[in-house]
């Protein structure tokens, strides 16, 4: 008889922690301890009194995994709250990247045309090379960095994914 193993989910934690040196290396190696994968990692300064930061995590796993995560990352004494985004209802994912894209002529107008069509802004021009930021979901900086890549992207640079809850309630 063959049994079917739960499916893994992707889950995007908030996690709130005392702004103090080694913190982050604690979460990462909780996470490489026990064999968790940080998909997107992103950190920043949350407090007027830089006391406190902000840590956005992806991960992936079973139910019971992603349990077994925020449980763990509950009981470590520098971790103020951890709130599980995905599993707590709406919430906004944005992350940022720049693209490098080389090419003259047509492929120089090119790379132009799509970037309007994608809402990303022209950051860096020369007769060579476009440097163009993009802010959206991951999808959609894929589907750029894909169309990008047929033209001529040369160099890609990603912040990772921050997020917020939707509501008037905070984190």
């Amino acid at each position: 008889m063959y049994i079917t193993p739960p499916e893994t989910e992707r889950h995007t934690l908030s996690i709130t922690v005392t702004n103090e040196s080694g913190v982050l290396a604690k979460i990462a190696g909780m996470f490489s301890a026990r064999g968790y994968n940080i998909e997107s990692l992103t950190v920043a300064d949350i407090s007027p009194d830089d006391e406190v930061s902000r840590i956005t995590i992806v991960t992936s796993g079973t139910p019971h995994v992603i349990e077994q995560i925020v449980a763990q990352l509950d009981r470590m004494v520098l971790v103020h709250r951890v709130n599980d985004l995905t599993a707590n209802g709406p919430h906004v994912e944005r992350e940022l990247a720049l693209i490098k894209v080389a090419g003259t002529g047509v492929r120089h107008d090119e790379a132009r045309k799509l970037a309007e069509i994608h809402h990303a802004h022209t950051l860096d021009v020369t007769p060579s090379s476009y440097v163009f930021e993009l802010t959206g979901s991951s999808e959609e900086i894929e589907t750029f960095i894909a169309l990008m890549s047929e033209i001529g992207a040369v160099e890609v640079a990603r912040t990772g994914i921050v997020a917020i809850s939707r509501g008037k309630a905070a984190a």
